[in-house]
């Protein structure tokens, strides 16, 4: 009799109700996978054949919906790739990028594995950014060419003696504020004398002499020298001498009022942690109290080149195997890696329409081969009741 035939599609109908249910129970899992059945006859070279078997179980690594949840430790991948986490011991690899901050300031998931960037695992100090000397300041502005030239010395305190200043915060080593001003005298047809004080003390040369920049335009108004120079300043407080690299590139002298265009310098106080934000190629910006900010990593995510080759561990993550080959690492939005969405989680791809459509089927599968058994059992009941 054929029992084993119809044994065999129950054990394997049993199977495609296991894995539909499971789908199903993940429906709301963020960045669960759902997967599919796939059978195959049995023959063996017998000529009626021998029932089915499961083949595999497939994973469909479709992409799910983007749910927004405004917490921005939710991470999700818009496109290919998948977050790599390590526990210490094992690297998996996840879908979901529901994250929480852990005491030492690590990028952890729930299962306590922390998220793995560009230099390794994530880590986001509580330090605080240390200060940061000035060492360039550059301005841009138009100077009035129908100014007079100026004939008198120059002293600071007498604005008769120059024709515009201007003046810029500077910072020392130890995030000290200094008010660097600079004055603008025409001296000549085109040329103009550049004095620079600091705090109000003016930068003179060793022999006491005021330190000048001479700056030439063309007729056309155009910077043609002196754009650049150099000044150092002993703030006297504690801190390293200060040298700034003054760059008036761009200036015009055209005959408008006198404007300053831009102005910037790239020192800073000191400053304590405030926050931090992921953008989408995945770089962790810390921010500060001073207004400052700091790529402190940028996520990895991975690639295989047969993602069916994973082996699920559970916990939404999986572990490569020699089927799946080495983990391709690259950083968000570079070659076929997607972005990543901040402030998002990555839906299950389940669709639930579909696999209660398929659950349909697995039950009358089941039933199907169930009523078979209990067919050949009557049948073998007749053929035993004949001996009687």
């Amino acid at each position: 009799m054929g029992f084993s035939q119809s044994l065999s599609g129950l054990a394997a109908a049993s199977t495609d109700l296991s894995v539909i249910s499971n789908n199903i129970s993940n429906s709301e899992t963020v960045g669960f996978k759902s997967s599919s059945t796939q059978f195959a006859d049995v023959y063996a070279d017998a000529e009626v054949g021998l029932g089915t078997s499961v083949a595999g179980v497939v994973q469909s690594f479709e992409s799910g919906s983007l749910t927004t949840t405004d917490n921005t430790l939710d991470l999700a991948v818009s496109g290919d790739g998948f977050f790599v986490f390590n526990d210490g011991t094992t690297t998996t690899y996840s879908r979901n990028g529901q994250l929480t901050l852990s005491a030492d300031g690590y990028l952890q998931n729930a299962s306590g594995a922390n998220l793995v960037g560009v230099n390794g695992v994530i880590q986001i100090s509580s330090a605080g950014m240390p200060a940061s000397a000035t060492t360039e300041l550059d301005a841009t502005l138009n100077l009035d060419s129908s100014s007079d030239v100026i004939t008198a010395d120059f002293d600071q305190t007498d604005s008769t003696t120059y024709d515009y200043s201007t003046s810029a915060t500077v910072y020392d080593s130890l995030g000290n504020s200094h008010t660097m001003t600079l004055y603008f005298a025409k001296s000549d047809e085109n040329t103009w004398d550049v004095y620079t004080a600091v705090d109000g003390n003016l930068l003179t040369n060793d022999d006491g002499t005021a330190q000048t920049q001479s700056v030439a335009f063309d007729s056309s108004g155009l910077l043609t020298s002196g754009g650049t120079a150099t000044y150092t300043y002993d703030p006297d407080n504690g801190a390293a001498d200060m040298s700034i690299d003054l760059d008036l590139t761009g200036t015009t002298q055209f005959g408008n009022d006198f404007e300053l265009s831009s102005s910037s310098q790239d020192g800073y106080t000191s400053g304590s942690l405030t926050g931090f934000t992921i953008d989408d190629s995945g770089n962790v910006v810390a921010s500060y109290s001073n207004d400052e900010t700091q790529i402190v990593d940028q996520i990895v995510l991975a690639t295989f080149n047969n993602e069916q080759g994973l082996k699920a561990v559970g916990d939404n993550s999986w572990v490569a195997t020699s089927e799946s080959g080495v983990a391709l690492l690259g950083t968000p939005g570079t070659g076929q890696l997607g972005t990543i969405a901040s402030g998002v989680t990555e839906d299950s791809n389940v669709d639930l329409t579909t696999e209660l459509v398929n659950l349909i089927i697995a039950q009358r599968n089941f039933q199907a081969n169930a009523q078979a058994v209990s067919t050949q059992s009557d049948v073998l009941q007749e053929a035993v009741n004949l001996g009687n």
